[in-house]
């Protein structure tokens, strides 16, 4: 996904679209819909910051900054109290460790194994023809979670096909998944030595499913911005504001391609 942030004193537009093989194209695509939403030209941006693994594909970014560090700025400035950040993406997941000040401390990801990141549900949700903005609140209804003993994704979704075919509930099954990612990102992120607050960040964040399932794995509850596909993009335009309110105060010139500070996400 594509996402963008436009931001003044607060956030004045924002935008959550497609991403693709032509990430250029759809960066300019996106960031006019952004514009159009805040009634804003181009030229009236003031510095431009890209995050994400696309994040050199943005032509008109002033600068570019790791999704680790745009995170964790967009995360400290909604949850200031925030310890550990956990984010959870359709092609990975991030452990992300803060301290009292802000500043990231330690990071894990996994970028190996779709097993390990949203994508993992997502097959599933096929496999079993549920829509994946339902998958959250369908194994909600589980009374006995299914056991998923495959941690690979296409031995995980053979059992899944298997286990249906011999009776097992959609909504069981549902929130066996749920717990063996949920297992496979404690773990990961427990070498971090998890701290509160803890807060789930990326596509994952809007799993109610997933995220009882981490709450109860991690003993505590864990925390969800209001819209936890845009804290990167969040965070890249406080990085960008930043510099560009230094610049201001330090009487130095931008180096800008010339033009209210804001943030492309590309994932």
């Amino acid at each position: 996904m594509t996402k963008v942030v436009i931001l003044n004193q607060g956030i004045v537009a924002s935008i959550i679209g497609p991403t693709g093989p032509g990430q250029r194209r759809l960066a300019n695509k996106v960031m006019e819909e952004a514009l159009k939403k805040a009634s804003l030209s181009f030229s009236q941006i003031t510095y431009i910051v890209s995050t994400g693994y696309g994040r050199i594909n943005v032509p008109f970014s002033d600068k570019q900054f790791t999704e680790i560090t745009c995170h964790a700025k967009g995360i400290v400035h909604l949850f200031p109290r925030a310890r550990t950040i956990i984010d959870i993406g359709g092609q990975d997941a991030k452990g992300i460790k803060i301290d009292s000040s802000g500043k990231i401390v330690d990071f894990v990801m996994n970028d190996k194994c779709a097993a390990g990141s949203g994508r993992f549900i997502e097959v599933i949700a096929d496999t079993l023809g549920v829509p994946l903005d339902q998958v959250g609140e369908r194994s909600l209804q589980s009374k006995n979670p299914a056991k998923i003993s495959n941690i690979c994704t296409i031995w995980a979704q053979q059992e899944v096909a298997s286990s249906l075919a011999e009776g097992v509930s959609v909504s069981d099954l549902l929130a066996g998944i749920h717990q063996s990612l949920a297992d496979r990102i404690v773990r990961m992120v427990s070498r971090l030595k998890v701290e509160r607050e803890v807060i789930v960040t990326g596509g994952g964040g809007k799993n109610r499913g997933l995220l009882q399932a981490l709450s109860e794995q991690l003993g505590q509850e864990v925390l969800v911005p209001e819209e936890p596909l845009l804290t990167g993009a969040l965070g890249a335009a406080l990085m960008g504001k930043e510099i560009a309110e230094k610049a201001r105060q330090d009487q130095t010139p931008l180096e800008t391609k010339e033009r209210i500070l804001e943030v492309v996400e590309i994932l």
